[in-house]
């Protein structure tokens, strides 16, 4: 991997994207994980203006802690406009949850209610991308956008561009060592914190990115489930699974045609 060529290709594509679509600069979400802190880092590095967006929900303390220290260490190491802003949404989800009709907790009601944050999150970013000529960044992984469609669809998959969509995750870490991110987000577990407990993205997942990096490299290669065993045959399903259905992320929305003879 040539990270260094990589970085400049990405952030040279950052700096036409937003020169050709006639914006001023942008806004990404800081959640203290590594993707937010890479994405966020390669958009400082063009010199344009960078909002960083804090939106707490019920959120755990370390979480919020990280995020503060990387924005604190963009605005120290990079010379292009860097400002931040918490904007608290716990109040908002728990109005929002209280007017719902109240239903039994179930595993399906905690999805819902998880995804409904990065929904909130989203409304956030565009308000403020409206408010400033913004470009939302999004900071979606090969892996999690192609591969296991591990987002949000119309939450953290609503973005205007995704510098580091065509990265895997471990690529991601590699960048994020070269760049010098806190050593703390290298370090810590993986988590979307859409659940408001110390759950990870492998609890969720069933597998580590690294097994579903393995995963995506032999589907694309064309093996087949009978062709693994043990741990290997497992990651091998879950992966299969989890592409499969979550098809409607990775696929344009579908058009209803109307026949040219219906319209006569």
């Amino acid at each position: 991997m040539q990270t260094e060529k990589i970085i400049q290709h990405i952030v040279s594509w950052l700096k036409d994207y937003i020169e050709t679509s006639h914006q001023k600069g942008f806004v990404i979400g800081i959640s203290g994980g590594i993707d937010s802190a890479v994405t966020s880092t390669l958009c400082a590095m063009t010199g344009y203006p960078l909002l960083n967006l804090e939106m707490p929900i019920h959120q755990e303390a370390n979480q919020a802690d990280r995020a503060k220290k990387h924005i604190e260490w963009l605005k120290d190491n990079f010379n292009s406009p860097i400002d931040s802003i918490e904007v608290d949404l716990t109040s908002t989800f728990d109005d929002l949850v209280s007017a719902l009709p109240t239903i039994e907790k179930t595993d399906k009601v905690n999805l819902a209610l998880a995804n409904t944050r990065a929904r909130l999150r989203m409304t956030t970013l565009y308000y403020f991308a409206g408010l400033n000529n913004y470009l939302v960044a999004g900071t979606g992984n090969k892996v999690e956008d192609f591969g296991v469609g591990f987002y949000t669809k119309y939450g953290d998959g609503g973005v205007d561009l995704s510098p580091i969509a065509d990265l895997m995750k471990s690529e991601v870490y590699t960048i994020a060592k070269y760049l010098g991110i806190n050593t703390a987000i290298q370090k810590a577990k993986p988590t979307d914190g859409l659940f408001g407990d110390d759950r990870s993205d492998e609890d969720q997942l069933g597998a580590s990115y690294d097994e579903l990096e393995w995963a995506m490299q032999m589907k694309e290669e064309g093996h087949d489930l009978d062709e693994f065993e043990g741990r290997q045959k497992v990651v091998f399903e879950i992966y299969s699974r989890l592409n499969r259905i979550n098809q409607h992320k990775m696929i344009p929305i579908p058009l209803c045609k109307i026949p040219e003879e219906y319209k006569d």
